[in-house]
């Protein structure tokens, strides 16, 4: 099976939630970038997930509300979450002002057989930087993101020397 099919079949998208909202983004030439867990999986080993993070750029996150019609929509404090009927995939929008420029800096990398931009390295290590050390998620939620943060330095080495020490200690 391939990866983009494999995708598909955990995600169970039978509404193509992924495609439509990549051909509208395309369509109305967005910038975006994946982050988060798929951002890490760009980098490393893959994990499964039903999530995928993106950031669009600064300038054009009044845009994202016009285009959405037809998608479920939830707002929450620092992100807009897409979903659709007859998908389990969960696409978050970061809105947190920190995750912008992290769109000049992405590269094409392949997520499960798909060519999108990808933060850089650098910047999905540091997303998960922040979510660790954000006192406000959930417990589980953080120790996943430690886990990426391992994974991530597993992987790139270099990059352990940016993770702050309160981090590294709470790492296995």
């Amino acid at each position: 099976m391939k990866a983009p099919t494999f995708w598909k079949v955990v995600t169970m998208d039978e509404s193509d939630l992924l495609e439509r909202l990549l051909a509208l983004f395309d369509r109305h030439r967005i910038r975006y970038c994946v982050i988060d867990g798929q951002g890490v999986n760009a980098y490393t080993e893959p994990v499964v997930s039903l999530d995928l993070d993106i950031v669009v750029a600064a300038d054009q996150v009044g845009t994202i509300d016009s285009i959405l019609a037809g998608f479920k929509i939830e707002r929450f404090a620092h992100s807009i979450n897409v979903s659709a009927e007859g998908s389990d995939l969960r696409i978050q929008i970061q809105t947190d002002p920190r995750y912008p420029p992290f769109v000049d800096r992405a590269t094409r990398q392949n997520i499960l057989g798909r060519p999108l931009p990808v933060a850089a390295v650098e910047d999905v290590l540091q997303g998960k930087v922040w979510a660790a050390s954000d006192e406000t998620r959930r417990p589980s939620k953080r120790q996943k993101d430690l886990a990426d943060i391992a994974r991530l330095i597993e992987s790139h080495p270099q990059l352990r020397a940016r993770v702050p020490g309160e981090l590294l200690d709470r790492l296995i």
